[in-house]
C-alpha cells in the first residue's frame, strides 16, 4: 500500500484547483500548472484537499499512486511558493553573466556557452559566481540547473567547476611526487 499516495494534498490559501477529467489545473500567485493523472488513479477535490485513490490494486496502479500524488503536490506548491535551485561557480576565470534572458557562461573553454532557459523558468546571476534557477515546475527547474552544471561539473582534484550550493565534492590527493 502506498503511504505517500494515501496522504491528501492540502490546497493552501490563494491557490485554486480545477479538475477537467483526469487533468488537475492549479492556479496561484506564481502562475498555472497542469498535471495529467493516468487513468488508473481517480482524483477528487474534497474540503480544500485533493484526494487521489486507485481504481484497482494492479501493480501499475500501486506504482502510479504515490507518483501521481507527488506530481499534484509539486504543482500546488509550485504555483504557491515556486521552486529554486542555487548553483556556485568555482575556478579562476570562470564566471556567468546574463545576456537578455539567456545565461552566458565563461568556463575555460575557447568559446562562451549561452543557454536559453525554457518557458516558465528564470535564471538570475548574482556576483558573477552565483546562479539562481527558479520557476513553478519542479522538474523544469531541476533540469535547467542540471544542464548548467553539466557544462563544467566539479572536478575532484582542485574542485573547479559548477556545483549546487552546499554540495560537497570529495577530493582526491593527486600525484605523490618522487622521493
Amino acid at each position: 500500500m502506498s503511504r505517500i499516495g494515501k496522504n491528501p494534498v492540502i490546497i493552501p490559501d490563494g491557490v485554486e484547483v480545477k479538475l477537467e477529467g483526469n487533468k488537475v489545473i492549479a492556479k496561484g500567485p506564481k502562475g498555472t500548472e497542469e498535471v495529467v493523472v493516468r487513468d488508473e488513479i481517480e482524483v477528487q477535490v474534497v474540503d480544500n484537499t485533493i484526494v487521489l485513490t486507485r481504481k484497482n490494486d494492479d501493480r501499475t496502479s500501486r506504482a502510479l499512486h504515490g507518483l501521481s500524488r507527488t506530481l499534484v503536490n509539486n504543482a500546488v506548491i509550485g504555483v504557491k511558493d515556486g521552486f529554486e535551485k542555487k548553483l556556485e561557480i568555482q575556478g579562476v576565470g570562470y564566471r556567468a553573466s546574463m545576456q537578455g534572458t539567456a545565461i552566458n557562461l565563461a568556463l575555460g573553454y575557447s568559446h562562451p556557452i549561452v543557454l536559453e532557459p525554457p518557458a516558465g523558468v528564470t535564471v538570475n546571476v548574482e556576483a558573477n559566481t552565483k546562479i539562481t534557477v527558479s520557476g513553478t515546475n519542479k522538474q523544469a527547474v531541476g533540469d535547467m540547473a542540471a544542464l548548467i552544471r553539466s557544462k563544467r561539473a566539479p572536478e575532484v582534484y582542485k574542485g573547479k567547476g559548477i556545483r549546487y550550493e552546499g554540495e560537497f565534492i570529495r577530493r582526491k590527493a593527486g600525484k605523490a611526487g618522487k622521493k
